[in-house]
C-alpha cells in the first residue's frame, strides 16, 4: 500500500510541475504580448498624431489660401480626414477587443 501511495504522490507531483512549468511559459507569452501590444500601440498613436498634424495643415492651407481657390483644397482635406477619422475609429475598436 505505500509503495501504491507514493507512486501516486510522485505521479501527481510530476504532473503540478509540468503544469506549473506550463503556466510559467504562458505568464512569459503574455508578458511579451503586453510588450509587443505597448509598442504596437504606441507606434498606432504616433501614427495617429501624424495624421492629426495632416488635418491641421490642411486647414492652414485653407486658412491662408485665397477666395478663390480654397474651395478646390476641400476634397484633399476631406479625404486626409476622413483617413484620421477612420483611423481613429479603427483603433479604438482595437482597444476595446483587448
Amino acid at each position: 500500500m505505500l509503495a501504491k501511495r507514493e507512486a501516486y504522490i510522485a505521479s501527481i507531483k510530476t504532473q503540478l510541475d509540468e503544469l506549473n512549468l506550463s503556466m510559467t511559459e504562458m505568464e512569459e507569452r503574455i508578458a511579451a504580448s503586453k510588450e509587443v501590444m505597448h509598442e504596437q500601440y504606441k507606434k498606432e498613436m504616433e501614427h495617429l498624431h501624424t495624421q492629426a498634424q495632416q488635418v491641421r495643415e490642411k486647414l492652414d492651407e485653407i486658412k491662408s489660401a485665397s477666395e478663390s481657390n480654397w474651395e478646390s483644397m476641400i476634397a484633399t482635406t476631406e479625404k486626409v480626414r476622413d483617413a484620421f477619422v477612420n483611423s481613429c475609429h479603427y483603433f479604438k475598436a482595437q482597444l476595446k477587443d483587448k
